[in-house]
């Protein structure tokens, strides 16, 4: 008995604490299912080094970001942190379900939820769970792309966004990469047959 085919134009989005390893499991499922296509969002934040404008955000300044709240372009967006925006601009998910893909978001927590909302059964939300706070914060740390006062601020987020966990989908304990990584796959295989 053959595996029924999988359903394109629906959701997935990943949330997580920063420094779960979310992005990273996120580029990985991409390269494994080529139906999926990677929501790109806009921010306020300055561009990392080895970041692309269009390709791993949107980076505007803040009242660029504020013209397309005023204009209903977004999805959803928050202020995650004082002058600091995140948003999902509609035409995003658009774009990708006219190509016939499944569209993947890489959001923060609320974000997540609020996608979530939006398109119900439609979305699959997948949250990805540090192991324990302090491999969190060791993370934030051996990345290096965050000052001390950064990675402060960020951990001062993780219980809240903790405490959100079980308003997803799927809960995925990142603890082992590459079993993450799989466990990831197979939810999302799983989702896209029914």
């Amino acid at each position: 008995m053959s595996n029924p085919p999988v359903r394109k134009g629906k959701i997935i989005i990943f949330s997580a604490p920063s420094g779960a390893g979310k992005t990273t499991i996120v580029h990985e499922v991409l390269k494994r299912l080529s139906y999926l296509e990677f929501s790109v969002s806009a921010t306020t934040r300055h561009k990392r080094e080895h970041e692309i404008n269009g390709r791993d955000y949107y980076f505007l300044t803040e009242d660029r970001f504020k013209y397309y709240v005023e204009k209903g372009s977004f999805l959803e967006w928050e202020e995650v942190y004082a002058g600091r925006y995140y948003g999902t601009f509609l035409s995003e998910v658009q774009r990708i379900i006219t190509h016939g893909n499944s569209a993947v978001f890489d959001v923060d927590v609320k974000g997540g939820i609020n996608i979530k909302s939006y398109y119900k059964a439609e979305a699959l939300s997948i949250f990805i769970m540090p192991p324990s706070t302090e491999v969190l914060r060791q993370r934030l740390v051996n990345r290096g792309t965050e000052s001390p006062e950064e990675i402060e601020r960020r951990m001062a987020r993780v219980m809240e966004e903790l405490d959100m966990a079980p308003q997803f989908d799927t809960i995925i304990v990142n603890e082992v990469l590459s079993d993450a990584i799989d466990k990831t796959v197979e939810v999302i295989h799983s989702f896209l047959q029914k």
